[in-house]
């Protein structure tokens, strides 16, 4: 199971699960889940590719009904979309889930981390451009645990908890000033 921002939402549908694996889909629907509502144009930006690409991927998005139209903004030219579900989701196949669904959530999964480790790397790549205060308050972490299946549970509730105020859904009040976006990945994976 993983959780992609934060959950309200249980995925366990291997053809919704192969519609999110792709990077394209992961990126609009992170900036979904941030509260945007937007054209194809706008989320090509996103998402770096062209709009009728973009147009394709919303489609794709649409079917599965993870995405909806959105009330227009003007002339009615262009479709606006947005997110159905608020707050997230949650992938778990499990692992009594037919050879079809284990195998969709692997492929999510591979794609989830592939962004997770690009984020990373095109970290690495620009550190020593960032500001002091942004190269010292950034961390990578690797901790060995020993727990049981029961601390894990509470510890990765624990570290949810932790997380949500800063959420851009969760959010009281706007950031204060010199406030960045920043990607947190919290992996706690049995050895």
């Amino acid at each position: 199971m993983f959780v992609v921002t934060y959950s309200n939402h249980r995925i366990s549908d291997p053809e919704v699960m192969r519609a999110l694996a792709h990077p394209a889909r992961m990126a609009i629907m992170e900036a979904m889940y941030g509260g945007r509502e937007g054209t194809a144009t706008e989320f090509a930006e996103i998402c770096g590719l062209s709009p009728s690409a973009t147009s394709y991927h919303l489609r794709a998005l649409a079917k599965v009904g993870m995405i909806e139209e959105a009330p227009g903004r003007g002339d009615g030219r262009e479709r606006n979309w947005r997110s159905v579900h608020r707050g997230g989701y949650e992938v778990s196949g499990g692992p009594l889930a037919s050879a079809e669904g284990q195998r969709a959530e692997r492929d999510m999964l591979a794609a989830f981390l592939q962004r997770q480790n690009d984020r990373a790397a095109t970290w690495a790549a620009r550190m020593g451009e960032e500001s002091p205060e942004w190269y010292d308050a950034a961390m990578l972490a690797d901790t060995i645990l020993l727990v049981t299946p029961e601390e894990l549970v509470d510890l990765n509730k624990q570290v949810v908890e932790l997380m949500r105020p800063y959420s851009r859904r969760e959010r009281e009040s706007d950031p204060p000033e010199g406030g960045r976006q920043v990607a947190v990945t919290y992996r706690a994976l049995p050895l």
